[in-house]
């Protein structure tokens, strides 16, 4: 059985839960529904007891707005996670508000990673996800998510070269036989074009 077919099999007691878990977004599908949330990667919490204040949209209203006491942070950097802890509770929030808190059965998520992470930095996201809630945790690489929803026929023996562009990374890879054959990762990509854009404009 191949990857997705195991992800994608039929249970009555899961639920299936695709994360695109972004430097600047999440993105939540779930099967069967499609694209449920789509929600800033910004999470605001108490800087005395790390309670959760906000995430998401309400948290990105509160950047350059709070009081000391209150840190509103960006936990994802490069595509990777920065702040594990404030991540497994970016994503426990998420991953509740689409199963719902008192949930008797726990979801089977497959999140989405850069393809140039270290095997560390896979592990990370992995722990944070089965810490946050899910039943099981599956990664796969981004450009080969991009690749599945733009309709390409990965599994052709042909090689389809896809292109992504995120807020924190850019990948280029090229893609045949269900697998990526060779890919190129830069941790730049959106948020960083932003800025240069934002200083040339100032000057």
């Amino acid at each position: 059985m191949s990857w997705a077919a195991y992800f994608f099999r039929d249970n009555v007691f899961s639920k299936y839960i695709g994360i695109d878990l972004g430097t600047a977004n999440v993105l939540v599908y779930v099967k069967s529904r499609g694209i449920v949330l789509n929600e800033p990667s910004v999470v605001a919490y108490s800087a005395s007891d790390n309670r959760v204040v906000a995430v998401g949209s309400h948290a990105r209203q509160m950047l350059g707005r709070t009081p000391g006491r209150i840190i509103v942070s960006r936990p994802m950097r490069d595509g990777v996670i920065a702040d594990y802890l404030v991540t497994e509770a970016m994503l426990r929030y998420f991953i509740g508000k689409v199963v719902g808190k008192y949930s008797l059965f726990r979801p089977v998520v497959m999140v989405c990673i850069p393809a140039g992470v270290t095997n560390v930095e896979s592990r990370a996201v992995l722990d944070a996800t089965i810490q946050a809630g899910a039943k099981e945790a599956h990664l796969i690489a981004e450009p080969l998510a991009a690749a599945i929803g733009a309709n390409v026929p990965i599994s052709s023996p042909s090689g389809n070269m896809v292109v992504d562009i995120g807020g924190g990374t850019s990948e280029a890879a090229v893609i045949s036989l269900n697998d990526i054959v060779v890919s190129r990762s830069l941790r730049i990509g959106g948020n960083k074009i932003d800025e240069m854009i934002a200083t040339y404009v100032r000057r």
